[in-house]
């Protein structure tokens, strides 16, 4: 053997040559056709490269420059891979013998295009079953194979995009490693790690698909062997569902889903498993850790597009849910026959779902029983692609309770079918929606719902895809209907009232983003007692008329009783309604007669410690319902009394904002005459503040004397006036009062007053009068009394505790001085020199 054939000369040989490229550098673009050249052939494709750089360390080879492959015309137009940077490194042992061959094709940040045409082709089988045609050696050949070996093909932070026909899809894989190669003679490997992403949202918690397989030379593609493994893990559930179908679904979990699959494309088996860690929905964060886990395994035929031997588990409790069957064209318009089973479906692990899937049930809600059914789910396209839902199922001894809302229920069986439409006859949906629709759908019921009374409340209702509906018939106690509403998890008002009502009510609603059920139909209230907070006695109700419509509640025909009043009338508010003082509530009441004796022992029955209207001020940290309330209507009353003070055919618009109260338009017929005008009060204010202002019409004097146990004047009046005062009590109030009063009164005669002696009690043919209190003294200002001796000038002060300081003056003749009390006046007459000294400004 020479010296250059042995393995030192071949060393020495390539060690020449090597310091040889690295003195003479050869031009590397020289070689660029025939690089070009040499990887179109190899993939079938037409490739373009801009540049190719020759290196020699730390690997002789080429870097290239905007590599592109261009893909089959009949996929698409744009190029099946584009990367900017595309290293090639030689193997050494053919540059030994003289020939270039591609080891390794190092790609970075490229980018590579997936299409499927619409015969479900995708553009890499030509790719595959070209590479399966070429005799290729495997990528670690023996160094005395003399074939050129497949090269290993690595991307590293590639993006791989989604095309289906001439429709680009916003799914994409980022950040993406994935690697070919030759495994052996007659077989290929591959791995991919990327992320998911979907580029018209912005999202962030996609997880990691780690693929893994292996496939095997064949002449078709339908028949080669294959080997794939795929992990989907680290999802946020909610990100996931915004993924696939481009919104958040509103549901939060870590998913974790895995396949294999083995055989060939004309016969796969499929192999999958998925599970999500922590499920519930977004809003609910209680209930404890709940994990749902599901395996399936299918055979899957490229040739036919058929899923068959489908056979999927799910285990709940100690029981199972089974799916089996087959399904036609999945990854298209999907054909299926399904049978499902639920075998002994423990109610409290269905009762755990639902605490993580609905809001509003009870932490502690907890169910015994079992559920059993067999359903079957059909669809056809060549039947018109209606779907076709079948079966029935049942409960077998059905309990739930819950000591956070004190309920207790016993249903015991309750059976539920999923008709056939073919053997139903066609039915129209009615606007109320009681009946059922038209799509499949499950019919529950009737079944009986024992709430407190002795006849129970049949319950029936059917559940679809889209929503569900169910009526309740019968009487229950309205405390226990209460409870049932919040053990269901249903926004109800949650008064502390209790009674019996008469129902005729559905509840229905829709499953997409979690809409709130809601209660719709009457209610006939009868023998109610609620508790009111700041009240200290219950309000009874007699009867009432509850109505409950998509968007108020009606409360019509009520009768009721508080403060020693019977009320009239009707009230509604807007639905729904879950906090009463954030409710505007509208009203309409009538009364026989209002008391403030008897409203304020409703309010305080300790009166001398706190007025009747001071409830509203309360400072209690749990602020009394009337101060949180939201109200507009209207009151009468036939009569309302405040102490001795009666008025009658009472009238008001009323406005009360979280404790600030309005009333206008305040009519009432009072001392013989008319009263119109308005006043508010604001209760949020420390003191409360009031104000008033109105007119009164031909009211009589006479009358205003006797409410005040003394006749001392009489004759009739009209007045204007203005007050505004502040104070919690009658002392605080009478102390910071201040009020003006335009007053003219006729006709009258004040029987205390008499001004000479035999001339009798003082008649006033007409009496002008202007009154302003202030600091607990009425000042009399501007103020002219006519009587038949002649016209006097008033003027004076009288103080509230009845003393009268009050002087009559006349020009030209003597004037008088009264003081004393209302009651027993004093009389004084003085000298005219002194009434023209009053009578100047």
């Amino acid at each position: 053997m020479s010296f250059w054939r042995s393995k030192r000369g071949l060393l020495a040989l390539g060690a020449v040559i090597l310091l040889a490229l690295f003195l003479v550098r050869p031009g590397a673009n020289r070689l660029r056709a025939r690089i070009v050249s040499s990887i179109s052939l190899a993939l079938g494709r037409p490739v373009d490269v801009s540049a190719v750089n020759l290196r020699l360390f730390p690997q002789p080879g080429f870097d290239l420059e905007n590599f592109v492959v261009h893909d089959d015309p009949a996929f698409s137009a744009e190029p099946l891979l584009r990367a900017q940077d595309v290293t090639a490194s030689l193997r050494i042992s053919s540059l030994l013998r003289g020939r270039l061959e591609i080891a390794r094709l190092n790609l970075t940040e490229p980018s590579l295009n997936l299409v499927r045409n619409p015969e479900g082709r995708w553009n890499l089988e030509g790719l595959v079953e070209r590479a399966a045609k070429i005799p290729a050696a495997p990528t670690s050949k023996q160094a005395s194979e003399k074939r050129p070996a497949f090269p290993y093909i690595q991307a590293v932070k590639g993006r791989i995009n989604f095309k289906f026909g001439l429709e680009k899809k916003p799914y994409a894989l980022i950040d993406a490693d994935y690697a070919f190669w030759q495994d052996s003679e007659n077989a290929w490997g591959m791995r991919l790690e990327a992320q998911p992403l979907r580029t018209d949202f912005n999202l962030s918690d996609t997880g990691l698909l780690r693929v893994n397989g292996s496939w095997q030379r064949a002449m078709v593609l339908s028949a080669t062997p294959l080997h794939f493994s795929l992990q989907w893990d680290r999802v946020q559930l909610g990100q996931f569902t915004k993924l696939v179908y481009g919104q958040d679904k509103g549901w939060r979990g870590s998913l974790l889903f895995s396949a294999t699959l083995t055989g060939t494309p004309g016969d796969l088996t499929v192999a999958t498993a998925a599970s999500v860690q922590d499920f519930r929905r977004f809003d609910i964060l209680g209930g404890g850790p709940l994990r749902l886990a599901a395996q399936c395994s299918s055979h899957y035929s490229s040739l036919d597009r058929i899923l068959s031997q489908v056979d999927c588990s799910a285990p709940v409790g100690d029981g199972v849910l089974n799916v089996k069957g087959r399904i036609l064209r999945p990854f298209s318009i999907r054909d299926y026959d399904l049978a499902v089973t639920g075998e002994n479906l423990p109610i409290e692990s269905l009762i755990t779902l639902a605490r993580h899937a609905k809001q509003g049930l009870p932490l502690d809600l907890a169910g015994t029983g079992r559920l059993d059914a067999k359903l079957e789910l059909k669809r056809t396209t060549d039947a018109g692609g209606a779907l076709v839902w079948e079966g029935a199922g049942e409960t077998k001894d059905l309990h739930l309770e819950s000591r956070l809302t004190n309920t207790a229920l016993t249903l015991g069986k309750v059976q539920f079918a999923l008709p056939n439409p073919q053997n139903t006859k066609p039915r129209t949906r009615s606007a109320s929606n009681l009946l059922p629709p038209t799509e499949p759908h499950a019919e529950i019921g009737p079944f009986n719902l024992a709430l407190g009374r002795p006849l129970p409340t049949i319950v029936r209702g059917w559940v679809s895809r889209s929503g569900y509906n169910f009526t309740l018939q019968g009487d229950a106690q309205v405390q226990r209907l209460l409870q049932l509403a919040r053990t269901a998890g249903i926004p109800v008002l949650q008064p502390a009232a209790d009674g019996v009502a008469k129902l005729d009510l559905q509840l229905s609603g829709v499953w997409q983003n979690f809409s709130v059920p809601r209660f719709q139909g009457k209610a006939q209230l009868h023998s109610i007692r609620a508790d009111v907070r700041g009240l200290n006695e219950p309000i009874e109700i007699t009867t009432a008329n509850l109505l409950l419509s998509p968007d108020q509640v009606s409360v019509q025909n009520l009768t009721a009783s508080a403060a020693g009043t019977v009320w009239h009338g009707s009230l509604n508010f807007p639905r729904p309604c879950t906090t009463p003082g954030l409710c505007p509530v509208h009203f309409d009441l009538h009364a026989d007669e209002i008391s403030t004796d008897r409203l304020s022992q409703l309010i305080n029955p300790s009166i001398h410690k706190k007025p009747w209207y001071g409830f509203l001020s309360s400072s209690s940290p749990n602020a009394p319902f009337l101060l949180t309330l939201h109200a507009t209507g209207k009151i009468t009353s036939d009569q309302i009394v405040i102490r001795k003070l009666k008025a009658n055919q009472l009238a008001a618009n009323v406005e009360l904002d979280a404790g600030k109260l309005r009333l206008s338009d305040l009519r009432a017929e009072v001392f013989g005459g008319r009263h119109t005008g308005e006043c508010a009060a604001d209760f949020t204010a420390k003191p409360p503040e009031y104000s008033g202002a109105g007119t009164l019409e031909q009211i009589s004097l006479g009358q205003l004397a006797e409410s005040m146990n003394d006749d001392w004047i009489s004759g009739s009046a009209t007045a204007s006036y203005k007050a505004k005062t502040s104070g919690l009590d009658a002392v605080e109030m009478i102390a910071s009062a201040t009020s003006s009063l335009k007053l003219q009164a006729r006709d009258g005669l004040l029987p205390h007053v008499t001004l000479t002696d035999g001339t009798g009690p003082l008649r006033m043919t007409r009496l002008s009068a202007t009154l302003l209190l202030k600091d607990g003294k009425i000042e009399i200002q501007q103020s002219k009394l006519q009587a038949p001796t002649g016209s006097y000038e008033l003027s004076g002060t009288a103080f509230l505790n009845r003393t009268l300081d009050l002087k009559l003056a006349r020009e030209g003749a003597p004037g008088f001085n009264i003081t004393g009390t209302l009651a027993e006046p004093r009389v004084l007459q003085v000298p005219a020199s002194e009434t023209r000294a009053a009578l100047k400004p």
